[in-house]
């Protein structure tokens, strides 16, 4: 892994100095957030805590659900090949495809393009940020062993990775909800690497929980179940692990963000006659930005939001 120094200021310096010049000191419930995901590398918050105007999350609501009602058959046939051993996260289905089209115009970005989203983010990288990819996804409730993501991994595409995940109907203890080893994230310093397997056709190292116990204690996972409209901002650098509903389907929208700097494409198609929306600000065009460049030239600084 490159050095947080030559991330941060070699790779990153224009992202770097864009945040230090134009940001806005986090407040309030943003600024706890941020501590928290400092601290531990994951921390929890609600639609109703979080967001001063709601209204983006009852639209994202009724996308969804229209969604599901479009692909009920889909779901169906996804719901029945759930419990099938010979595929790839087949317990998982992402409404929006592998890759889906970026449209800023659409709920599923302007949710994660929020001012307090997009402003936790960048708070917590010290830089402007990149959205990668966002999906909802829906975990079928199975009866198998931990598989793929179910078990402890950390994601590869950056230094620092962070997720947002919005529950969009209530996650307890049997519906997957993510877990967390605090602490194990890049500012956490935790210095071991737990044992771990590796299976045909997967690049990821994942470990079981004895595995991941013998190097962050039980006592230090964080589980983050919770009622519809809890959010969850967790740096999935650190070791974590989800989806292994066993009592009720997992709900929930998901968003990605990383540093300018990574290597890895972003999740998204990107229409070849892509443009950013106007009224929008500058923190708002560099999440938009192309691969490896600044879109330049529209909205403002600190204004407004999507």
């Amino acid at each position: 892994m490159i050095s947080e120094l030559k991330w941060r200021y070699l790779d990153n310096l224009g992202p770097v100095l864009a945040h230090r010049r134009d940001r806005q000191p986090l407040a309030g419930e943003a600024a706890r957030v941020v501590a928290e995901l400092n601290r531990n590398g994951i921390a929890m918050t609600s639609v109703a805590a979080l967001l001063r105007d709601p209204s983006c999350f009852s639209s994202l609501e009724t996308a969804v659900a229209e969604l599901e009602r479009l692909a009920a058959d889909e779901i169906a046939a996804a719901r029945q090949a759930a419990n099938r051993a010979d595929g790839w996260k087949t317990y998982l289905l992402e409404f929006l495809g592998k890759h889906p089209v970026l449209d800023p115009q659409s709920v599923y970005a302007r949710f994660a393009l929020q001012t307090e989203i997009l402003r936790i983010a960048n708070g917590y990288f010290g830089m402007r940020t990149r959205l990668r990819t966002y999906n909802v996804w829906r975990n079928f409730a199975t009866k198998m062993a931990p598989r793929n993501s179910q078990l402890w991994h950390r994601d590869p595409e950056d230094r620092y990775v962070l997720k947002g995940f919005v529950y969009l109907d209530d996650v307890g203890r049997g519906c997957g909800p993510i877990t967390y080893a605090a602490g194990s994230h890049p500012k956490g310093g935790l210095k071991r690497a737990p044992a771990f397997t590796k299976t045909a056709g997967d690049k990821a190292k994942r470990s079981d929980d004895a595995q991941m116990a013998a190097v962050v204690p039980p006592e230090r996972w964080i589980e983050g179940t919770g009622p519809k409209g809890t959010m969850v901002f967790a740096d999935t650098r650190g070791y974590h692990k989800g989806g292994q509903a066993t009592e009720r389907d997992r709900l929930l929208y998901m968003c990605m963000f990383t540093s300018r700097a990574s290597r890895y494409p972003e999740g998204f198609q990107r229409p070849a006659d892509f443009t950013v929306p106007a009224g929008i600000n500058r923190e708002q065009i560099s999440a938009l930005s192309a691969e490896g460049r600044e879109l330049r030239g529209l909205g403002k600084p600190n204004g407004g939001g999507v």
